[in-house]
């Protein structure tokens, strides 16, 4: 099933929040629809986001129901920011909704139906575009991932949160296609189980090799020699290499850096945010209280209890060990690298 479809008049998303007992589809005719997909992580995943934000802001742009082009591309500088407004981690969401803004001001002149047609094409190409810069980022990424190694996965990474081939988790699937024996480690990532629900069922279906553990088992297993390396994907990395990721993603770090291991990320350009110089400009998402409390309506702590709930923290560029992207990968101190990968990479569409 895909992960999401346009169909012409509406968004077809595969309900991630029903993974793995059911495999449930969004029919989104509306704009309001896309955006509680988004915010509600029934689609997730940067990059996923970022081409459901080109369509998002292509559907919400045709049910404007505008007859001039001044209302349309008025309306459109509205539906953007009602997508933008949806998630604040993410760059790759804001860097799509500005995509579209562009192709809808580049198209003035041709008329209502010529914007809309344009708007139409550069989404097709955003999801193109995404979809070729993973197959590359796959392959070169596979090229750091001994034979024989057992790796650390964060989070989830495949497909689901990509669209097409994933990033650090496709990683490991190429270098299981290569005929690498890897074994891979799966953070059951708290508080609402990405690993445990979307990792291992994609990993499963692969046949890659795998064990479920709990988030906070990882030290042991590397203090054990269990684990060589780990890899993660992200959400936006700072232009010094600073990285937001998945809340848990720095501790493991961390647990890396301490026991020898190297700690890779994973991700498209489209990921990176030449614009904030450090993680700590990064604005991390705080989410709902329900969500730590208990999971799909069972409780295990009292349903008032004070509550934190970051989405995301930053890793510091120094416990990276690498930067794999469709340009390469990048090595410290990463604002030099980035830059230098910046002009070759994979170009936009």
């Amino acid at each position: 099933m895909n992960v999401l479809e346009w169909t012409g008049d509406e968004l077809l998303i595969l309900d991630q929040t029903r993974l793995p007992q059911s495999e449930e589809v969004l029919r989104c005719r509306e704009l309001d629809q896309v955006c509680e997909a988004i915010r509600n992580l029934s689609i997730r995943g940067a990059p996923s986001l970022g081409v459901t934000a080109a369509y998002a802001v292509l559907l919400g742009a045709r049910n404007l129901g505008a007859t001039d082009e001044g209302s349309l591309l008025c309306g459109v500088d509205a539906v953007c920011e009602q997508v933008r407004s949806t998630r604040p981690t993410a760059v790759n969401l804001f860097w799509a909704a500005e995509e579209m803004r562009g192709a809808a001001r580049r198209s003035e002149g041709a008329g209502v139906e010529g914007i809309l047609a344009s708007m139409e094409d550069r989404a097709k190409a955003i999801e193109s575009d995404n979809e070729e810069r993973h197959r590359v980022l796959c392959e070169f990424g596979a090229a750091v991932i001994p034979d024989g190694a057992s790796v650390l996965h964060h989070c989830e990474t495949g497909p689901l949160a990509t669209i097409d081939y994933g990033s650090a988790l496709g990683v490991l699937h190429e270098a299981h296609l290569q005929g690498k024996r890897i074994h891979v480690f799966v953070d059951e990532t708290r508080p609402l189980l990405q690993g445990a629900r979307l990792t291992a069922w994609e990993l499963a279906s692969w046949g890659v090799p795998y064990t479920l553990i709990t988030d906070n088992m990882a030290g042991h297993f590397m203090s054990r020699g269990k684990i060589d390396m780990a890899i993660v994907g992200a959400d936006r990395i700072a232009a010094n290499g600073d990285t937001a990721n998945k809340i848990g993603t720095y501790s493991a770090a961390v647990l890396a850096k301490h026991h020898g291991i190297p700690f890779y990320v994973a991700a498209p350009f489209t990921t990176i945010d030449f614009d904030t110089p450090a993680g700590s400009g990064i604005e991390i998402e705080e989410r709902r209280g329900d969500e730590v409390r208990g999971f799909r309506g069972f409780l295990w702590a009292d349903a008032d209890a004070s509550v934190a709930n970051p989405a995301f923290d930053v890793t510091p560029a120094e416990l990276i060990a690498g930067i794999v992207t469709e340009a390469g990968v990048a090595r410290p101190p990463y604002r030099e690298s980035l830059q230098r990968l910046r002009s070759p990479a994979v170009p936009v569409a």
